[in-house]
């Protein structure tokens, strides 16, 4: 193969995915190299923990680091009126940076998804802040546990647009309709209807990965990893 590849990965999770990703950033390093990926978007879960190491060891490779992050955000954006779920209902959206401003605004929304949360409830942003500190950053809608997606599957068609033409509304052409492919139920089941909605909506459409170890081989051990962070079994 002659020249840099033709895919870059956008939702790259690192070992800074707490309990979720395996990937060390020397690792994620020599993978771009390997395959020859000129960039690579790193989005791990509710933090930015890794920032520096992930950046100090990814441009030192000759690798174009794109910063994100992947924050969980309510399914529907705030009501006046209505029932108040029991229980805080989530999703995720993965942000990235496309200017200084926005890596500004990425640092406030990393800090408000720990620091302005209530006693008891996960890690998570608003959408109040998400439209606060909107400028210079970049969404994609989450992929299978997005808060499209998720809700699509639940058959709540209505709740999901209503989602999507409010980050419409916040971030314009900046808001990208994410597809995943790997052959799940709730992927297949979801896809027909992301790809309505964004036509209807005339936004543009990113085919993402979202990988959390390196080789097909670490599967089993990824698994483990996870049910130690669920508390179930192998």
């Amino acid at each position: 193969m002659s020249g840099p590849a033709k895919f870059v990965h956008l939702r790259v999770h690192s070992a800074f995915s707490l309990l979720e990703g395996a990937l060390q950033p020397d690792e994620i390093a020599a993978l771009c190299k390997k395959f020859r990926m000129p960039a690579v978007g790193i989005t791990d879960t509710n933090n930015l923990f890794g920032l520096w190491d992930l950046t100090d060891a990814i441009v030192k490779a000759g690798v174009q680091m794109i910063v994100g992050c992947q924050f969980n955000l309510p399914l529907e954006p705030e009501r006046k009126t209505g029932p108040v779920p029991a229980q805080l209902q989530l999703g995720t959206i993965a942000v990235l940076v496309q200017t200084e401003e926005g890596y500004a605004n990425l640092m406030k929304l990393a800090s408000q998804a720990h620091l302005e949360v209530q006693v008891g409830e996960p890690p998570h942003i608003t959408w109040e802040a998400l439209a606060k500190h909107a400028d210079g950053l970049i969404v994609l809608t989450g992929g299978r546990k997005g808060i499209i997606d998720r809700q699509v599957v639940n058959t709540q068609v209505e709740a999901a647009e209503r989602a999507l033409l409010r980050l419409k509304q916040i971030f314009g052409d900046r808001l990208y309709v994410e597809l995943q492919r790997h052959d799940l139920a709730e992927q297949l089941q979801a896809e027909p209807e992301l790809l309505r909605l964004a036509y209807a909506h005339d936004l543009p459409i990113v085919a993402s990965n979202e990988p959390f170890f390196g080789e097909r081989d670490l599967y089993e051990a990824h698994d483990a990893l996870l049910c130690i962070a669920d508390g179930a079994y192998v």
